[in-house]
């Protein structure tokens, strides 16, 4: 059987589903397919119990999705970014550092969201919206692109004739491997545990990065749980370090998490399973190919640093649904995709540079390092210009 169809979106990812959302919004007919159906409860078995902290910028697009009125009421503001170095002979606080959204206008930085409950929201908005096909359980089993469109084939034999393929399938991303296109890697030997936790010490809607070594430990507010303070967490280290932590009995490991957090919070208590990640770089050489345009983990990964990751795949998809609904005739054919990858790819270049940095600074052990790690934070706080600019542009803001 063949259909045809505007967009056909190959993932079904957060990314991914909040494409077919917004390009559903847009007007245009829209199928999403994912080999595996989301998993949309914070119990059910492999939900991803990772958060996404949405940026200011982020807002516009999921309001334009149609998503927006339904995940506020679950999210938590983040109205502070509070670096913490703990780099010294003891893991205690010797560099605290905020920066607070209220210097550079009146909203928060952004909103926090469990990835689970975004899969559910999206997944009911795709149902409200007749021009979408949301097909759980379908994979893209091959690609063939020509001048006038991409036929896909997939897993159930199906074939659609798309006039726009959008790769939303991964860091490993099939779409991307069949039209040829490479990626640069940067690999670290790290891994993240992620879970949530409550603490009795409230987090006054503060997102709290701390550096040791290894990586950051970060906590990230979360809306009060059974009456308690809660925060998601993101530790960050080596492999093995993570491997061993994620083994540890639960009153083993909150003892742990009291070191790392240095006692911040008060005692952390674990909420959920520990749910472990690995930790590269990447970046696609190119985001469009024919009839193509890479969006998220298939154009780019980084590690999770200050709230890049997925506010870029966000960035990613305004520009790709400006330029469709500017030209609606146009979908699909090189100029729109060469506009898209010219505007988007040296922007994330940029970034995936930077944060790499970043990241290979928070995994600094030796003491002479980490001191100057600690020195360079203060120099860069201490001069407000500076600041604002690194501020504004973390939000992604000109």
């Amino acid at each position: 059987m063949r259909e045809t169809t505007d967009i056909l979106i190959s993932g079904g990812g957060v990314a991914g589903l909040t494409a077919a959302a917004a390009f559903g919004s847009a007007g245009f007919h829209v199928i999403c397919v994912d080999p595996a159906p989301p998993v949309t409860e914070e119990a059910g078995e492999g939900a991803d119990l990772r958060t996404t902290a949405f940026l200011q910028p982020s807002r516009t697009v999921l309001e334009e999705a149609g998503l927006w009125d339904r995940i506020a009421p679950y999210g938590a503001a983040l109205r502070t970014m509070r670096i913490v170095d703990a780099g010294g002979a003891a893991p205690e606080p010797r560099i605290v550092k905020d920066f607070d959204a209220a210097e550079i206008g009146e909203e928060p930085f952004g909103w926090n969201f469990p990835n689970w409950l975004l899969r559910r929201e999206t997944v009911a908005r795709l149902a409200d919206l007749p021009n979408v096909a949301f097909r759980p359980g379908v994979a893209t089993a091959s690609v063939l692109t020509r001048a006038t469109g991409a036929l896909v084939t997939l897993s159930d034999g199906t074939q659609v004739s798309a006039r726009l393929l959008v790769a939303a399938d991964g860091r490993a991303s099939p779409v991307r491997e069949a039209l040829g296109i490479g990626v640069k890697t940067f690999r670290y030997g790290q891994k993240a545990l992620a879970f949530a936790v409550s603490h009795p010490i409230p987090h006054q809607n503060v997102s709290t990065e701390i550096h040791r070594t290894g990586g950051p430990f970060t906590l990230v507010p979360l809306p009060d749980r059974d009456g308690r303070p809660a925060s998601a967490v993101v530790w960050m280290d080596r492999g093995p370090e993570v491997q061993r932590l994620a083994a540890l009995p639960v009153p083993a490991f909150e003892a742990e998490m009291l070191s790392r957090s240095a006692g911040l919070f008060g005692p952390l208590s674990l909420l959920t399973r520990r749910s472990v990640w690995p930790i590269i770089a990447q970046i696609a050489d190119r985001f469009e190919a024919e009839r193509t345009a890479l969006l998220a983990e298939a154009a780019h990964v980084v590690p999770p640093i200050g709230a890049q990751g997925l506010n870029m795949s966000l960035a990613d998809l305004a520009c790709l649904l400006d330029l469709a609904r500017a030209n609606p005739e146009g979908l699909g054919e090189p100029t729109m995709l060469t506009a898209y990858n010219r505007r988007r790819w040296p922007d994330v270049r940029a970034r995936v540079a930077g944060i790499d940095l970043l990241n290979r600074t928070s995994m600094l052990s030796a003491r002479p390092l980490r001191d100057l790690r600690a020195n360079a934070l203060n120099a860069l706080y201490s001069l407000k210009p500076v600041r604002h600019t690194l501020m504004r542009a973390g939000l992604g803001m000109r």
